[in-house]
């Protein structure tokens, strides 16, 4: 019999992601007689070692085995153990990934990014819909709603093209004038949904990238926020969408609005690099398929210095107030793009701000065939973290207290210490349902039009806002950095896109929820122990969650209980937590 257990300091000490240079001691537990153990190890694209374990005790009927493995250069590591038992029986001890190996994650410690946003407070906003200042006009074309709060439009056209171009209003000046309210919940960085000049209302079609959209107030408009914003102590970061524009752009211009030759009007244009396309000016590779969307060739020398160079996109707008970005889809973006985009923001401003959209363990992520290495250096400071958001929701639907703790290890294990505070710990985005429609929902429908009319029943509603409570709790107090989808304090419900995107309902709002969420806004800056507190689990256990964050001058207790009943928590035969349904 062999024993490890890669959560148990025990057998691996320091846990976590580690530092350049540092070193690893991993032990095992064998049974008596053991004859040898070796621990196989390797970093990914470098040969393996094979390095021999010590005898250094015994523990009751185990030898205990040992070795320090030493970890010179950042990258992923991989390690699995072989044992020949007293039989002459070699015995392996596979990993918990699917390929059989354990992980080690080890970074560059010169480059933790910004430490401004650990202890803080994200607030995503979309543009559109928050809040309506009066002083901006939507393009030409657009469809323009006087109806705030009504239902965004959702049906294609007779071609089934779903346009996207009805707008109420919502705009930067807006944001600026909110700016009280959100200093009143303790947000210390706005997320922005992208503002730069597109057709649609979402602006993920992107015409300018050096232009804001003058429905949303334009260049000066943005300017005025990241100044006032910065007085109250917040920053802005933007939504950086590199993979794809709109056929309506300045690049791609099918419909000739722009002075420049886009790429559809002639081979001969600038931009023609830019795009993919099988047969001009038509087949065109287009983002996930959406002819509205021609997709970008990020290998073109031409677009990344347009992006990243000197007086390219991202020193633009740092140049302008900018703190950051959040990069959509970054998995779509290679290295060579990648690479010289993070740098170009760093060049600009050390203390910007790099999150990376990825839905999945953002450490280990394969994506278009190969490892993707965004915390080794020179790329991400951290990303969105919607692993934790499913396991966050798990729990409070179904008590699952023990798949919670098992992805808050996974999590603490795989990310170094840095990026595990700057996580963007989400519970809802303008891509998936609304979290109280998720928590308070059976049986959603699946289709457009049932979707447009689905609402919580007032029993739904309450089950929901008490489920809520609990889920931003845990949000606002695991490692990590939570994030405010616009609205969620407020109460809104809503399926998916574009029913998650609807008006922020100002003169409406749950005032229980809000008041919570401003509660949870204080915690945060009352205990600076959740900025880069040591988490540690107390207990995760039918239906109970607990937990510590630690460091040398302060401990918080955090306990979740999902049950209508109380739970007392015991640890070493002494009463640590006595805990009702909400506390």
């Amino acid at each position: 019999m062999v024993l490890f257990d890669e959560f148990d300091p025990h057998f691996r000490t320091p846990m976590g992601g580690i530092p350049q240079g540092e070193t690893l001691t991993l032990r095992l537990r064998c049974q008596r007689g053991t004859k040898t153990a070796h621990v196989h190890w390797r970093r990914e694209g470098a040969e393996p070692h094979l390095t021999p374990m010590e005898q250094t005790g015994v523990m009751g009927s185990f030898d205990v085995y040992e070795t320090t493995l030493p970890l010179d250069t950042a990258g992923i590591y991989w390690y699995h153990f072989r044992v020949e038992a007293g039989s002459g029986q070699e015995i392996t001890v596979p990993g918990q990934l699917s390929d059989g190996e354990y992980q080690i994650t080890v970074y560059t410690p010169a480059e933790t990014g910004p430490d401004w946003i650990e202890g803080g407070l994200f607030y995503h906003v979309f543009v559109d819909r928050f809040y309506k200042s009066g002083k901006c006009t939507p393009r030409p074309g657009a469809v323009v709603r006087d109806d705030w709060g009504g239902t965004p439009y959702y049906k294609p056209d007779a071609e089934g093209i779903m346009h996207n171009n009805d707008f109420f209003g919502g705009d930067l000046y807006g944001v600026v004038e909110k700016l009280p309210y959100l200093v009143e919940l303790g947000v210390t960085c706005i997320y922005l949904s992208p503002v730069f000049e597109a057709a649609s209302n979402h602006k993920y079609d992107t015409g300018d990238y050096k232009k804001v959209d003058d429905a949303f107030g334009g260049d000066e408009a943005l300017e005025t926020l990241c100044q006032r914003a910065k007085a109250h102590g917040i920053r802005v970061i933007l939504d950086g969408v590199f993979s794809h524009v709109g056929i309506d752009s300045r690049y791609f211009n099918r419909y000739g609005r722009y002075p420049e030759v886009g790429a559809y009007q002639s081979l001969d244009s600038p931009y023609h690099h830019w795009f993919h396309f099988k047969e001009w000016p038509d087949d065109y590779e287009a983002w996930w398929g959406i002819e509205l969307l021609p997709a970008i060739n990020k290998s073109s020398e031409s677009y990344r210095d347009f992006i990243t160079g000197p007086d390219g996109v991202i020193a633009h707008w740092a140049k302008h107030g900018v703190s950051g970005w959040r990069l959509d889809v970054v998995d779509e973006l290679p290295d060579i793009f990648l690479d010289p985009l993070c740098q170009a923001m760093k060049r600009e401003d050390p203390e910007a701000l790099i999150i990376g959209e990825v839905w999945e363990d953002a450490s280990n992520k394969i994506a278009y065939g190969y490892r993707r290495r965004y915390f080794q250096g020179g790329q991400l400071d951290s990303v969105m973290n919607y692993p934790l958001k499913n396991a966050i929701i798990s729990f409070v639907r179904e008590g699952n207290a023990e798949g919670l703790a098992a992805r808050m290890a996974t999590l603490v294990q795989n990310y170094p210490a840095p990026v595990l505070h700057k996580l963007m710990n989400i519970l809802g985005t303008h891509d998936t349902m609304r979290i109280l429609t998720v928590l308070g929902g059976e049986n959603i429908p699946h289709t457009r039009d049932e979707m447009e009319h689905f609402r919580l029943t007032a029993d739904q509603m309450q089950l929901a806002k008490a489920r809520l409570k609990l889920a931003a709790t845990l949000q606002y107090t695991l490692p990590g950095t939570p994030c405010i989808y616009y609205g969620d304090e407020a109460g809104m419900e809503g399926g998916a896109d574009p029913f998650c995107r609807r008006c922020y309902p100002w003169g409406k709002e749950d005032q229980n929820l809000l008041t919570y969420y401003r509660k949870l806004g204080g915690l945060r800056r009352e205990h600076p122990v959740l900025a880069r507190g040591a988490y540690a689990l107390q207990k995760a256990h039918g239906g109970v969650f607990a937990f510590t964050r630690g460091t040398g001058d302060e401990a918080l207790c955090v306990t979740v209980n999902h049950n209508t009943c109380e739970a007392t928590i015991y640890k070493n035969n002494q009463l640590i937590i006595h805990s009702g349904r909400d506390c």
